[in-house]
């Protein structure tokens, strides 16, 4: 079976560490790097990277855009080819939908599929696509980030096919749909209107929330997870009765928003948002125009979360039923993510860091990266979907949030400790917080794209192109390049790079 595509034996117990396969930053980082460039090569389609071939084998909105922040460092051509096939099936109202499907693959090869999404006819008012079938929800807005990372990893080449002054229309439009159609509690913060949206599937914080929508029928779907993952590792069948009674009621009402079930404010999708903001503003200012209003608009989205989604007892942020108008009690990853923005008050920051290293996530002590779930929490389990596993995005994230908020050790340790579970678990899916053991499937596209991301950062913690911290500081149209001492493999005259 392809390295690329095969799914994990559990191991009970084994600590991958002890195993020998260990990033080494001085002997190591050319396999590693050799090794992520090799999953994004046999993931790859042709215009766009498939998460995992078998489990996963359409373009998923989110991963895309991570996959593009590491690729940039091996074709930025490519990158941009990542994001542009994703926008190409943008819906008319602004949204970029969660899956793009890919049509040869067979319907049964993942559920939900086309055939239950029904885009073109179900979508039409709102503006599906006529032609490319999709799903009708939606993923974190990391996109923009993505889009000027990528700009700046290759400013030239980006200038030259005018990559920013085409997906900057489309990715002004996407937040604007989140910022109008999505505002459901009224606070200025974006809502998710399905546990999907959000990324954290199968998060506690959504057990609330989610105990208000009556579950499809068992009979009434097929899971397709369940061909290649453990029953033990996914959602129950109870939850996952309810993420399709959620769906299929949303594309019934013809994917109107505010009329469901279920909605929820999210601490690190409002933070993506936030952080996507101010990239936006940045490229306004690369094409010409002026940036100020989306940093205030950034700076406003950024008081709003602090106001909505802080609780200062527990020292991070929290989900809000919005229906039900209250904070969700669950300590998730997605409170610690709002690091990433830029203004957020020092105290904040402080406690946030203190959480993150202390006894719910246990960072840089009982555990090797942040875990998705409170480590003290009852539903916490170390190997099922999102509630406890730790996943490579979610780290990454940390790692640059503290790296932004001057907090550099710690973002070192988390930087070493991402790179040495990167290799030594196959770029897994996600891993035991412990020790490191691989869960989900190998080969996984944003695990190889965010560790090659990470090798390509430079003593001042600087990834090629781009500042620790995304801010105004001037860059030059040099293309950085970090690569030395790595065994580099420039995929920019491979398939699918022309075109």
């Amino acid at each position: 079976m392809d390295r690329t595509t095969q799914l994990t034996t559990r191991r009970p117990g084994t600590d991958v560490r002890r195993a020998g396969a260990v990033y080494d930053p001085g002997v190591r980082a050319g396999s590693l790097h050799r090794g992520a460039a090799e999953v994004l090569e046999g993931n790859w389609t042709g215009t766009s990277t498939v998460p995992s071939r078998r489990l996963y084998p359409h373009q998923w909105s989110w991963d895309s855009a991570f996959v593009a922040i590491g690729l940039r460092h091996l074709s930025p051509l490519r990158a941009q080819t990542e994001l542009e096939t994703l926008l190409d099936a943008q819906w008319g109202d602004g949204r970029i939908p969660h899956i793009v499907f890919n049509p040869s693959v067979p319907l049964e090869a993942y559920f939900p599929s086309p055939d239950f999404w029904r885009s073109s006819t179900a979508g039409r008012a709102a503006g599906a696509p006529r032609t490319t079938q999709t799903s009708g929800i939606v993923q974190p807005p990391v996109h923009a980030l993505a889009a000027w990372l990528v700009h700046r990893s290759d400013p030239g080449l980006s200038r030259a096919r005018g990559f920013l002054s085409r997906v900057y229309p489309r990715l002004a439009a996407w937040h604007r749909y989140l910022l109008h159609r999505r505002d459901l509690g009224g606070g200025g913060l974006a809502s998710v209107v399905h546990p999907w949206e959000q990324g954290m599937d199968n998060s506690p914080a959504w057990d609330a929330p989610l105990s208000r929508v009556t579950p499809a029928p068992a009979r009434s779907f097929r899971r397709a997870d369940l061909d290649h993952g453990a029953a033990e590792d996914r959602p129950t069948d109870l939850d996952y009765g309810r993420y399709v009674r959620l769906a299929a009621d949303y594309r019934d009402g013809g994917y109107a928003d505010g009329r469901g079930g279920f909605a929820v404010e999210d601490p690190c999708f409002n933070a993506l948002l936030i952080a996507s903001e101010h990239a936006l503003a940045r490229i306004a200012a690369e094409l010409g125009a002026t940036g100020t209003a989306r940093d205030a608009r950034a700076e406003r989205l950024t008081a709003a979360l602090v106001e909505r989604l802080w609780d200062p007892a527990q020292e991070m942020f929290l989900c809000r039923d919005v229906i039900g108008g209250a904070l969700v009690p669950e300590r998730g990853v997605s409170g610690l993510l709002p690091l990433l923005v830029p203004g957020l008050p020092r105290e904040i920051v402080s406690a946030l860091v203190r959480t993150a290293h202390g006894p719910h996530f246990g960072l840089g002590g009982t555990t090797r990266l942040v875990p998705s779930y409170d480590l003290l929490g009852e539903a916490f389990d170390p190997h099922r979907y999102w509630r406890g596993p730790a996943w490579f995005n979610t780290n990454w994230m940390l790692e640059r949030g503290l790296r932004l908020h001057g907090e550099l050790g710690r973002a070192d340790a988390l930087r070493t400790a991402l790179l040495e579970t990167a290799g030594a678990s196959g770029f897994a899916e996600y891993v035991d917080p412990y020790t490191g053991e691989p869960c989900g499937a190998l080969g996984f596209s944003w695990t190889a794209a965010l560790a090659l991301d990470l090798l390509h950062q430079d003593d001042h913690g600087r990834r090629g192109g781009d500042g620790p911290d995304d801010d105004d500081r001037h860059h030059d149209d040099r293309h950085h390049d970090d690569r030395a001492g790595f065994d580099t493999c420039d995929m920019s005259d491979q398939g699918g790079d022309r075109g």
